[in-house]
């Protein structure tokens, strides 16, 4: 019976120990996937930031079909302009009153053009066409992305998001994990349960990264 007993009490300390072993090392391994993985996914998230600003200077506004926008980076030019100060004759002034009277102007000169996937992809285009798809090897989801106006006073202002749910770059890790993760609120935290940039209710281009991961 004295034996009975003590086997009883090994297997819970060995049961424990388990639990305290589990309860420590599932995190670390947890982590060190999550920090593989979000790195990738924030480049991704930069490198269509990086197109949707382009296409906002150029077009005017920002592109939320993806196909159109990589038509557009590999068609598209940059200008490369030079500012310059200069005084013109006031030519309706000296009409009225027969004074020469100068005006100081800014004018724009174009010097060249510079392609928009040469400047911002280095011409890579397997990097800019597979940006949208989601870095995690074993999924073939897609990096949603929106793009609109928001009314601000009389303006609309263009509005851009692409993001990817935390549970989707993180799909084959443990669910208690990424639920945990999902409500993450932390300045040194990708808080919230999406990886994003832009926003669809708001005027900003930012991610909601930490620096940690780079500029935002």
């Amino acid at each position: 019976m004295r034996l009975v007993i003590q086997l009883l009490l090994w297997a819970v300390i060995a049961f424990l120990a388990w639990l305290t072993f589990d309860a420590v090392y599932r995190p670390i391994q947890f982590n060190k996937v999550k920090e593989q993985r979000y790195p990738k996914v924030i480049e991704h998230l930069k490198d269509i930031r990086a197109a949707e600003l382009a296409h906002k200077e150029i077009v005017g506004d920002f592109e939320g079909d993806f196909d159109k926008l990589v038509q557009f980076i590999d068609t598209a030019e940059f200008a490369i302009t030079q500012r310059r100060d200069t005084t013109v004759l006031d030519e309706e002034y000296k009409a009225t009153y027969g004074v020469d009277e100068y005006i100081e102007k800014v004018l724009i000169d174009t010097l060249d053009f510079v392609s928009v996937k040469d400047s911002l992809y280095k011409g890579d285009r397997d990097r800019y066409t597979n940006m949208i798809n989601v870095p995690t090897e074993g999924t073939d989801a897609k990096i949603e992305l929106e793009a609109g106006s928001i009314q601000k006073g009389d303006n609309k202002i263009p509005v851009f998001e692409a993001k990817v749910a935390k549970s989707v770059v993180l799909f084959d890790q443990d669910k208690q994990m990424i639920n945990m993760e999902n409500q993450a609120q932390s300045v040194e935290e990708v808080n919230g349960r999406y990886i994003s940039v832009g926003s669809m209710d708001e005027i900003k281009t930012t991610g909601n990264w930490p620096q940690t991961y780079g500029d935002q």
